[in-house]
């Protein structure tokens, strides 16, 4: 049984709807009415192997920040609704993201415990007409409502966008690596306690 998930979010700042299914083959359909989001979410998708469909509309004529921090809280909580218990994962997973001049890595944990440590400097304030600083916020959502623990590390790099894209598209890919199902660990939760989220 496919693990999958298709939540509503509505505000009186943003209206968003996304389906989800972990166990995928990398096929998307976003749109945000923020391009630049819209491009990194294919490319999570793409990178982890997720099928993922997202409509945002909000308040864009003030700023893009609730449009991506929505988007953020929401696909957070979709991957905990479809995960379920965690039976099976691997739970963990990272991965060296190297993109030109750029390297990052990023680590998770399915804990159940949200957190981000987000040690990634981004040279310009903007790419095109995207605040760079609204990437860390989109992780802190995504990273709190999944009830994961998330570290992202850039290593070097020059250029903000292959930057912030290599932080998507290593999340991606370390995220799957934690979501995938072990066969040695058959039906158990990987965890001493039990229980995780």
């Amino acid at each position: 049984m496919a693990r999958s998930a298709q939540l509503r979010r509505d505000t009186g700042e943003t209206h968003i709807k996304l389906a989800l299914v972990v166990d995928g083959g990398g096929k998307y359909q976003n749109y945000t009415g923020v391009g630049f989001l819209d491009h990194m979410l294919d490319l999570f998708a793409r990178h982890g192997r997720f099928d993922l469909r997202i409509e945002a509309e909000g308040d864009t004529h003030v700023d893009f920040h609730h449009v991506v921090e929505d988007v953020g809280i929401t696909l957070g909580k979709a991957f905990r609704e479809a995960l379920g218990e965690l039976r099976g994962v691997a739970r963990y997973g990272n991965f060296f993201m190297p993109m030109d001049e750029t390297l990052v890595l990023a680590a998770v944990d399915l804990s159940g415990r949200g957190y981000l440590n987000f040690d990634v400097e981004l040279p310009t304030q903007k790419v095109g007409d995207f605040d760079t600083e609204l990437c860390k916020e989109f992780f802190i959502a995504f990273a709190r409502q999944l009830g994961c623990t998330l570290h992202i590390k850039k290593f070097y790099g020059e250029n903000s966008h292959h930057i912030i894209e290599a932080v998507f598209k290593g999340a991606a890919r370390a995220l799957a690596q934690a979501v995938a199902i072990d066969p040695a660990c058959g039906d158990e939760i990987p965890s001493t306690k039990g229980v995780l989220l």
